[in-house]
């Protein structure tokens, strides 16, 4: 449809050129080719933002109406549908960083076990430091395709907290640390739990790397919360569309769009 569209413009341009540049003078040909090239390469950018918007509403479409509330502040949230919460419920909360307050509220309201994962240093230092309710469990490590270490690049800005194993724009190529990780299918066998109530993943481009492996392990999770980082890979749209087709495909709705649409709330849909 797009290049449908840019080719009529292109014609009705050369139609434009051919009788203007007959009826003036040279310089004045010129201006006025300038003038309708300009106006040809805004019309595309207006089609091309056009198709953009188009992809992005049928990326980003609600799946499933239900009842949703967003837990935490505004950086660290996620829609959550709290119907299925209660105080024996179990909560992943993969990706911790110096904010608490997504978890902090399902405690709050459903009284819910909250364990929470994060391998980076300055985000253990975090934890140590504060009180946190007892249903709060920490874990040093993070969340892989496999069980060890890896390395970190962490962050340019020291008031920054979140490293991650792909270096970008954000991170420093050169400071580095090591940090334990450990596959999904290790942390649920060392916790013990066949059945996950909610599922939280804010882990700076992992996300793509570990969602085969929660799809495709025997535990039930009801609500798969991710924050997708696309922005930091080149083919980061592709990587989004295949993650998201992977998840649908195991029974998932999206139920839930944070306004930045980074932040994507999926629920099991239950028969």
């Amino acid at each position: 449809m797009e290049k449908l569209s840019i080719n009529k413009l292109f014609i009705i341009a050369g139609v434009i050129f051919f009788g203007i540049t007959n009826c003036y003078s040279q310089n004045e040909s010129e201006n006025i080719n300038t003038l309708i090239e300009q106006k040809i390469v805004n019309q595309i950018n207006k089609l091309r933002n056009l198709h953009r918007k188009s992809i992005e509403k049928k990326r980003y479409s609600i799946k499933k109406k239900c009842n949703s509330v967003w837990y935490g502040n505004t950086y660290g949230g996620f829609f959550v549908y709290p119907d299925l919460l209660d105080e024996y419920s179990i909560v992943y909360s993969i990706g911790i960083g110096c904010d608490v307050s997504f978890d902090m509220e399902i405690i709050k309201q459903h009284n819910s076990r909250v364990y929470g994962f994060d391998p980076t240093p300055k985000s253990i230092n975090w934890v140590s430091r504060n009180t946190l309710p007892v249903q709060f469990k920490f874990f040093d490590f993070g969340i892989s395709k496999k069980t060890g270490t890896e390395v970190f690049h962490l962050p340019k800005n020291s008031d920054y907290v979140s490293g991650s194993v792909f270096q970008h724009a954000n991170l420093s190529e050169f400071e580095t640390v090591e940090v334990r990780m450990k596959s999904f299918q290790d942390i649920i066998w060392e916790l013990g739990h066949k059945k996950i109530d909610i599922l939280k993943m804010d882990i700076e481009g992992s996300e793509y790397d570990v969602i085969d492996s929660i799809l495709n392990s025997d535990v039930r999770i009801d609500q798969i919360l991710i924050e997708f980082h696309e922005r930091f890979f080149d083919d980061g749209f592709n990587k989004t569309m295949d993650a998201i087709k992977k998840i649908e495909k195991k029974g998932y709705k999206l139920f839930g769009i944070s306004e930045s649409k980074e932040e994507l709330s999926f629920i099991l849909n239950l028969k």
